[in-house]
């Protein structure tokens, strides 16, 4: 069996200047973000559908993308696979004073086991210390300084709205964040009656932020939820389109009603299936 050791020698084979491959030879940090996004992506959707049997696969190709940017730093002098390793270890001991108290990773298993919220305060305490670490300007530090600007919308605003409820900045339960979302619809009516683009753009960004916020406060993840339906309506869809198909019927001769019908029919049969809403 292969070992991490032959996958880090791989990858320094694909870059050989000389004798690698052309396609990996020309790639940079930035050429290759696009696919570590689509791995995480895969890895995530291999987990939702339960697809165990390709959960392995989908985490080599992941890690196949950690590998490669190493690759690209060793090259450049500025870090190896394994300070990568050692980084991430390092970070973990420290965030997990309630495991490793003594800073140790081989101490005996023998110390005193804390609650959840006491685990999270210490959490929040130590990831607060290491972001005045990495400020030049502690007096210009924010809680939001490390909110990473990459992530999807979604789950950026969830992070957002979750940081500046750490310093009570937020509703105090979903009741008040569901009539905010009321207000931001009155909003995007005024916007639409008025016919400003700019307007009404900026209202569903409104709109779009408050339902995350009303998600987080009802424990929902919205990034897992627009993905799950987005699964929904795809299989809602195909069903209209499998319908038509046995019938002969182009879906562009139809009515909006005729195909409303239809999508009621696929809403009636996913009933008796498990996981579909």
């Amino acid at each position: 069996m292969y070992s991490l050791e032959d996958l880090l020698h791989l990858m320094n084979r694909l870059r050989d200047p000389q004798y690698g491959c052309p396609w990996d030879i020309k790639q940079t940090y930035a050429t290759i973000v696009p696919h570590t996004l689509e791995e995480a992506y895969e890895v995530a959707d291999a987990i939702e559908r339960g697809d165990f049997d390709h959960l392995q696969g989908e985490l080599g190709d992941l890690l196949f993308q950690v590998v490669y940017y190493s690759q690209l730093a060793r090259e450049e002098g500025r870090f190896e696979f394994a300070g990568v390793v050692d980084s991430i270890t390092r970070k973990l001991i420290r965030r997990h004073p309630h495991v490793f108290p003594t800073g140790d990773l081989y101490a005996p298993l023998d110390v005193p086991r804390l609650n959840e919220e006491q685990v999270k305060q210490r959490w929040e305490a130590i990831k607060a210390e290491e972001r005045a670490e990495k400020s030049l300007a502690p007096e210009q530090l924010s809680l939001l300084d490390d909110v990473p600007a990459a992530l999807p919308a979604l789950s950026r605003s969830a992070k957002l709205q979750k940081r500046a409820g750490q310093v009570g900045f937020d509703w105090p339960d979903a009741l008040p964040v569901l009539d905010k979302v009321r207000e931001e619809l009155d909003e995007i009516l005024e916007a639409m009656a008025d016919n400003d683009p700019a307007a009404i753009a900026d209202e569903v960004g409104d709109l779009l932020f408050s339902v995350v916020n009303l998600a987080r406060h009802l424990k929902v993840d919205p990034e897992t939820a627009l993905r799950s339906a987005n699964g929904k309506f795809e299989r809602r869809f195909r069903f209209i389109e499998q319908a038509l198909r046995d019938t002969h019927r182009p879906m562009e001769d139809c009515t909006l009603e005729e195909l409303d019908a239809l999508w009621g029919e696929a809403k009636r049969q996913e009933k008796n299936l498990p996981n579909c809403g």
